[in-house]
């Protein structure tokens, strides 16, 4: 039971309540003293403790109604005036107040509808099973592969000698000897750059795509870069550092000059090569490859871009159709340079992404390709 309770309190901060381990120790205490199955002491004990004032609240009830859907039975009657808990739709956190959102009192989903909801294609869905999905990408963890990093750090079992600190500890105790100390390189995650197609053809897929991108650069906001990509290319990493995904939404809305229209894919990836951003990064770029310029500029380009990133991943939301073949002149011209070439079209499909931006995924082609060293 503690286990769960703890995942809770994480759930919560991935959600941008502030429930750190010392709000999260005077939960467990507060629940030790009441019932722990209870989901009426459960709800008071999380809400006066995790909760760090009344902006949290709103996202406080639906982490809870979310999390605790089915793991707790029924409050027991009690003395004393009744608490009503209201679980609302499960829609992301900072998207107003569900009791509008058209669905009053509709509960949120069932592990078996999230399970189906995973694998259902983005744009077949309906409004209130897209919001699920926004709802659950904006709980997904973006945790990063690492690199070794040229700077070091202390550590009692490191490698190599810290001589600057074993001379200074010298020199503070008048020159008598000290304990070596020892320091170890520390370790960065590996930089991000997400590049969102927002053209006309993507129009179906462009918001979730970059909800996922939003739960990135929340996750490792000095490792990541977001542009989006139609007529230009736009930076919208600023944008995206809002905790809330609704008014990232809408700060990426103000953004970007080219919303669905059409798609100069060479030109914006040439852009992107006069930034320094792409250099030793994985580039991620999500289009359906439908390209309005001259294929060969983009096959030049993306050519230069694998020789400069880390890996190249590209993610086409038509890929998780069985029946897809790359025959547009746009995939055609980039696939030999891509390291990963992925599905975009579900939630699986952008854990399968996240998955291998954290190491835990390898790619058989891109193995092959690079004879492993970015597996």
């Amino acid at each position: 039971m503690t286990g769960g309770l703890v995942g809770f309190a994480r759930t919560l901060r991935a959600a941008g309540v502030p429930a750190d381990p010392q709000r999260t120790q005077n939960f467990l205490a507060a629940l030790a003293h009441l019932d722990a199955a209870v989901a009426r002491d459960v709800y008071w004990a999380g809400r006066l403790t995790l909760c760090a004032g009344p902006d949290d609240l709103p996202r406080y009830d639906r982490c809870f109604a979310a999390y605790f859907s089915a793991s707790l039975r029924p409050a027991r009657r009690v003395r004393g005036t009744a608490v009503s808990v209201t679980r609302p739709v499960a829609a992301p956190y900072g998207t107003g107040d569900p009791r509008t959102t058209g669905e009053p009192g509709a509960p949120p989903a069932t592990a078996s509808e999230i399970e189906v909801l995973r694998h259902r294609d983005v744009a077949r869905m309906s409004e209130a099973e897209r919001r699920e999905v926004h709802r659950l990408l904006a709980l997904l963890r973006g945790t990063r592969q690492t690199r070794r990093s040229r700077r070091y750090r202390p550590s009692p079992h490191g490698p190599a000698y810290d001589r600057r600190r074993t001379i200074r500890e010298i020199l503070r105790d008048g020159g008598e000897p000290a304990r070596p100390r020892r320091r170890a390189r520390r370790n960065r995650p590996h930089r991000v750059v997400l590049v969102v197609d927002v053209s006309g053809s993507m129009a179906a897929y462009a918001d979730t795509l970059l909800r996922f991108a939003h739960a990135m650069v929340r996750a490792e906001p000095r490792a990541t870069e977001v542009f989006s990509a139609g007529t230009r290319l736009t930076r919208i990493t600023g944008a995206l550092r809002h905790h809330d995904p609704g008014l990232a939404m809408d700060e990426c809305s103000a953004a970007i000059p080219d919303w669905s229209g059409g798609t100069r894919l060479g030109e914006e990836v040439r852009a992107l090569l006069r930034l320094p951003d792409p250099r030793g990064a994985i580039v991620v770029i999500a289009s359906d490859g439908w390209e309005r310029g001259p294929a060969d500029l983009l096959g030049a380009q993306m050519a230069r871009l694998s020789r400069l990133a880390r890996r190249v991943v590209w993610v086409n939301p038509h890929k998780g159709d069985p029946a897809y073949r790359p025959l547009t002149a746009g995939i055609r011209a980039a696939l030999p340079y891509v390291t990963d070439f992925l599905a975009g079209h579900s939630l699986a499909a952008f854990e399968d992404l996240a998955a291998l931006l954290a190491g835990r995924r390898a790619d058989p082609r891109g193995a092959a390709r690079r004879g492993g060293a970015d597996a």
